[in-house]
């Protein structure tokens, strides 16, 4: 008789490979879906009449009820699984965008993304389920990876393809194309991907290393395992290692970006999306380098990889917005490849959530987890917003490079405050765990 147990430890088959290929191209179209204002924020401007602040709410709006909505989808996994829960989504995500083709204000328009967010909240961790109960827990790390590394690739299409069919037929079509996709993705999602193996009756991950079969489920529905996930310094070390690493490159790809390279740089619509795409492909080539080493180094990754991740994006965007001038092409190439450092980074605060929670936790320790990230994007694309109004520079007529410059201040403090909090939970985390010794109190003289 095939066990759970045998099965996951002859490795994954080629239906684990299937689902989770249906599976992560419904990420895909999700992160098409997320960032499809990326390549037309200047038409949306225009469209809607909106300034810099308003504009700016399509992503926030979008981003916090993604963020919003990371908890309730943790038991909404937990007690219905992957597949009803990513179909809901992408019906969601449909929903969302057909109402951004047909919306006629700016109202209407932010009800559109918060209908996106919320089918977009679902899809993520539903295909980290899907590897949960898939594969083998010792492929986690690769696995939630090459999970980002091919979902970035969504990026390269709401970027110069998205505006260049919208320039080519309409707002109405390009976005209800859109649309019409996450319906065929909701129907390939229903048919194809399946809760967990058809030898076990609920959802479980393996350890190949010593047989042990556990349930994936999490306490979220009592409110206990959210105070126990978050009472772990772990989980605190994975929620800020995601808020601090990826913010800035998603601020960028999401709305920011294009305005700045255009508008304030004063690149072709073809180089800016030149530049965009090296964050794309530089993003996807350091996923498999981000896995493998948090893999190898478990107890240094914090210290090896996302500070310094954070600092290589750092000192990039300090060095582009104090440039006099316009800044040459080069460095804003070098730009997009520190920015690319973040989304890789930010992929191993969910191996800290993994490691340092029992497996009752998982969806509530993801889901803490992730609204870290977002929750940091949507302070920044609002602050650079407000910024730019604040400057006079608030409408496409009226973008100005050293307003910009100005604007996208707003994202040193957060790099500060969340390395700052990094180093304090990564110390309490290896205390808590016995890697380090507990501090003493000085003795007074």
């Amino acid at each position: 008789m095939v066990t759970a147990a045998t099965a996951s430890a002859a490795g994954p088959g080629a239906r684990s490979w299937l689902i989770w290929s249906v599976g992560v191209a419904a990420y895909m179209l999700a992160v098409v879906n997320r960032s499809s204002l990326s390549a037309v924020g200047v038409d949306a401007a225009e469209r809607f009449q909106a300034d810099a602040a308003t504009l700016s709410m399509f992503a926030v709006v979008q981003l916090a009820v993604y963020g919003g909505m990371q908890l309730p989808v943790g038991l909404l996994l937990d007690r219905f699984g992957a597949r009803p829960v990513m179909t809901v989504g992408m019906l969601l995500m449909a929903a969302g965008q057909l109402t951004m083709a047909l919306s006629p204000s700016v109202g209407v328009a932010i009800v559109a993304r918060m209908l996106l967010g919320a089918g977009d909240a679902a899809v993520f961790p539903g295909v980290l389920r899907l590897i949960a109960t898939w594969f083998p827990a010792q492929r986690g790390p690769v696995m939630s990876q090459l999970t980002g590394l091919v979902g970035q690739a969504g990026q390269l299409l709401s970027l110069a393809p998205l505006a260049a069919f919208l320039h080519a037929t309409s707002w109405q079509v390009a976005f209800g194309g859109i649309a019409g996709l996450c319906v065929l993705f909701a129907v390939l999602v229903f048919a194809l991907i399946r809760n967990h193996p058809p030898e076990v009756a609920a959802d479980v991950s393996v350890d190949t290393d010593t047989g042990a079969i556990r349930v994936v489920r999490s306490s979220v529905d009592t409110g206990v395992g959210i105070r126990a996930a978050w009472a772990h310094p772990g989980t605190r070390l994975a929620f800020w290692s995601h808020f601090t690493t990826m913010f800035s490159g998603t601020a960028f790809i999401l709305l920011w970006g294009m305005p700045f390279l255009t508008a304030g740089e004063g690149l072709s619509l073809g180089t800016a999306s030149l530049v965009t795409s090296v964050f794309v492909f530089a993003a996807m080539a350091f996923g498999p380098v981000m896995g493998a080493l948090s893999q190898r180094i478990p107890h240094r990754r914090s210290r090896a990889l996302v500070l310094p991740a954070v600092a290589a994006q750092a000192a990039v965007w300090l060095v582009v917005i104090c440039w006099p001038g316009t800044a040459p092409l080069w460095l804003l190439i070098v730009l997009a490849i520190a920015m690319a450092l973040g989304g890789p980074a930010s992929m191993i605060a969910f191996d800290h959530a993994r490691t340092h929670n029992p497996a009752h936790r998982l969806s509530t320790a993801t889901g803490i987890t992730n609204a870290g990230g977002f929750l940091a994007a949507l302070i920044t694309i609002f602050a650079i917003g407000v910024a730019l109004d604040l400057q006079g520079a608030g409408t496409p007529a009226t973008y100005d490079l050293d307003a910009f410059r100005i604007a996208f201040l707003a994202q040193f403090p957060l790099w500060l405050l969340g390395g700052a909090f990094i180093v304090i939970e990564r110390r309490r985390t290896r205390i808590h765990i016995g890697m380090d010794p507990p501090r003493t109190p000085r003795a007074r003289p």
